[in-house]
């Protein structure tokens, strides 16, 4: 789907820049429209959703798809996600073009999740000697994906990119975002982005920041996500629990992320699966030190600009965003100015595309070019 998420919006800002290099894109969700395919269309890009419903395994996607493949007539076609990838492997094959899939988590606990997932996952990996690559966006994601039996002669390591341009330090924000929250000047803002997902563990970042709420009166904690509102019950029984009422505030799904990355002392990160977060290095581009749990390419983003915790530990978790809380103001600042430089030597997003595009004329060498790319 084009829902937005961390997958969802590094396949936007890639195909926007592509198309910016002079390459013609279609992008097809499996699943409907949804506003980042009509951000997308409204770009330029053609977005043709397939239309199938959620959770609900339906074989016609792969005619569906087949028929646009002979259609467009592309050079390459680029899947992403686990659904995606079996669909268009198959489609892809038959209509004889190169497939590409895409993998951007590491480990993942299906237990949490719909059953069709796991199977997905294991489709994928009986099967992963068929595509002609397969992108991972984290190095823990390829050596998980290896341990569980995939096919690691196919993989490639691309990172997520960010557009320094959008996330950049903006003193304004800080006081425009606290002004919204009616929160005083001087008040420290501790912030986490993440869709409600058992993965995001923000029953774990509560626990936490009860415990520093309890320190610290000056320290205020902003969450925003999809289903991340006061009305999620669950979430919200949570924050009573931590005895945090008045000082989180949920705020949902936003459309303004660069302001609200710029307005944080801190971002967190407290997930117990994760393959490359994008928050991350959104935080980082905007100027801002991060704390992450230790999984996924979490501790390798951060590199020596933040704080790295094991896990499901809340009193850990706590602990590193105290020492966070505490530095100096000027000392955060030169933190989050090294977050921003290590961001621009390794994760600006013309690195990335330029990495993609490489792949590409590889794979398709030799053909007749159409400079079109299937998403």
């Amino acid at each position: 789907g084009l829902e937005v998420g961390g997958a969802e919006m590094m396949l936007s800002k890639v195909v926007t820049r592509m198309q910016a290099n002079g390459h013609c894109s279609v992008v097809i969700p499996l699943l409907h429209l949804g506003p980042l395919g009509e951000k997308l269309s409204k770009a330029g890009i053609r977005v043709i959703p397939l239309g199938l419903r959620r959770g609900v395994p339906d074989p016609r996607a792969i005619w569906k798809l087949y028929r646009l493949l002979r259609q467009e007539k592309p050079d390459l076609l680029q899947t992403y996600m686990y659904q995606a990838n079996f669909y268009g492997l198959i489609a892809g094959r038959l209509a004889r073009i190169p497939v590409v899939w895409g993998i951007r988590c590491s480990n993942m606990d299906f237990r949490l999740y719909n059953p069709l997932s796991g199977l997905a996952f294991r489709l994928n990996g009986w099967l992963s000697r068929w595509p002609d690559a397969i992108v991972v966006n984290s190095e823990a994601g390829r050596q998980y994906h290896i341990s569980k039996g995939y096919c690691a002669k196919r993989m490639v390591v691309i990172p997520n990119g960010f557009e320094l341009d959008r996330f950049r330090p903006n003193p304004q924000c800080r006081q425009e975002v606290r002004e919204q929250l009616g929160l005083p000047r001087e008040a420290l803002l501790v912030g986490h982005v993440a869709r409600f997902d058992p993965m995001k563990d923000h029953r774990t970042l509560l626990r936490a920041a009860g415990l520093i709420a309890q320190r610290h009166r000056e320290v205020c904690f902003v969450l925003a996500g999809e289903g991340v509102m006061p009305v999620n019950s669950t979430l919200s029984q949570w924050v009573r629990e931590a005895q945090l009422d008045g000082r989180v505030f949920l705020v949902g799904r936003r459309d303004d992320m660069p302001r609200l990355m710029a307005s944080l002392d801190v971002l967190v990160s407290s997930s117990f699966g994760e393959g490359f977060p994008n928050v991350v290095g959104e935080a980082m581009a905007c100027g801002v030190p991060c704390v992450v749990t230790d999984v996924g390419d979490s501790a390798y983003v951060v590199g020596d600009t933040g704080r790295v915790v094991p896990p499901k530990n809340p009193e850990a978790l706590a602990q590193a965003i105290e020492e966070m809380i505490i530095l100096p103001p000027e000392e955060r600042r030169e933190l989050g100015e090294r977050a921003r430089k290590r961001v621009e030597e390794h994760f600006d997003i013309q690195r990335v595309v330029n990495q993609l595009e490489t792949l590409y004329t590889r794979l398709t060498t030799g053909r007749k070019t159409r400079r079109l790319d299937i998403w």
